[in-house]
């Protein structure tokens, strides 16, 4: 069994990791009683952290932003600092592990004093980050936004803009985050129409509904990402096999260009979208690996095709001078 100290702190990193909780999840997670629970939320209070708290079935309590930075003792410029280098790991990927800069950078935000809170709203207004042709940007606000969603079990509705400038209106049970390198993506169920991805710099606006749900049997959303991008706005898809094990093959075809399995140790199968057989067949070309089409037989003959046509290209004026 835990000790007081420990549970405290234990209480303290639950409240800190999203916006609400109800006693009996608290209590739940930390393996005590209710009345445990309620006690230690007391003492939390009487060591200076403010606690709120909300009647009813769905009520709970939830962190007060602003009441301190638990458990570390930061002052205001190493705040401040933290929650930058944070924010810039998180978007940018710097430690590798962008789930978890974004992660504790949530924690940090919500218990900001107000006066490091604006000051990092400041900075946010004031940077400007230098991307890519043709990349999209999201706002950090907006990730935060994504990212806070998830952590509340809560649904919200989605206001989003799609690929051909339509906008819809969706409510939807938010679930995960994912970051393809690229592009981060927000993974959630959709009421009407079930599991779906959606691009994280077209969502406009999310809006809270106070209504909680509970994820069951959720997808992996980082194969849910991959089939769907890149399979999904393809009109047709081929199936290659590499003689390759997985590791290699998703060096050679990129989780999202290509949804892989595993045919044995050592060869991958992968389904491919593209445009029509052609445009299929030259990118396979471009791998410049060895590989076999399994199918449709359009592509595999339009890869065959381009490969003759390749092969006499060099061949058409003889063998090369002595």
């Amino acid at each position: 069994m835990l000790s007081a100290s420990a549970r405290l702190l234990r209480l303290l990193a639950l409240l800190a990791a999203r916006p609400s909780w109800t006693c009996a999840e608290l209590a739940g997670h930390m393996a005590v009683t209710d009345r445990t629970v309620r006690r230690d939320i007391a003492r939390l209070r009487e060591l200076g952290y403010t606690v709120d708290s909300d009647a009813g079935p769905w009520g709970g309590y939830r962190l007060r932003a602003g009441s301190r930075v638990p458990p570390l003792i930061l002052d205001d410029e190493e705040a401040l600092a933290v929650a930058v280098g944070l924010r810039e790991a998180a978007l940018g990927g710097a430690l590798g592990g962008d789930q978890a800069a974004l992660s504790a950078l949530l924690k940090l935000r919500q218990v900001l004093p107000p006066r490091i809170a604006e000051r990092l709203a400041q900075w946010d207004d004031a940077l400007v980050r230098l991307d890519w042709p043709e990349e999209p940007r999201i706002r950090p606000g907006m990730l935060l936004e994504l990212a806070a969603a998830c952590r509340r079990g809560e649904r919200v509705r989605l206001s989003y803009r799609d690929g051909q400038d339509r906008h819809t209106v969706r409510d939807v049970d938010p679930y995960r985050l994912v970051h393809t390198g690229r592009r981060w993506y927000f993974v959630a169920r959709d009421v009407a129409r079930g599991w779906r991805t959606f691009r994280a710099d077209r969502v406009e606006r999310l809006q809270p509904t106070g209504r909680p749900v509970e994820i069951t049997d959720p997808p992996d959303p980082a194969r849910l990402v991959s089939r769907n991008t890149a399979n999904g706005p393809y009109p047709m898809s081929a199936t290659i096999r590499l003689p390759l094990p997985m590791a290699d093959a998703l060096r050679v075809v990129p989780p999202t260009v290509g949804t892989h399995r595993a045919d044995g140790p050592g060869a991958t199968v992968v389904d491919i979208g593209g445009p029509d057989p052609d445009g299929l067949a030259r990118y396979l070309l471009s791998l410049a690996t060895p590989l076999r089409v399994l199918g449709p037989a359009a592509v595999r003959e339009a890869f065959v095709r381009r490969a003759r046509e390749l092969l006499d290209a060099q061949t058409a004026d003889g063998p090369p001078p002595e």
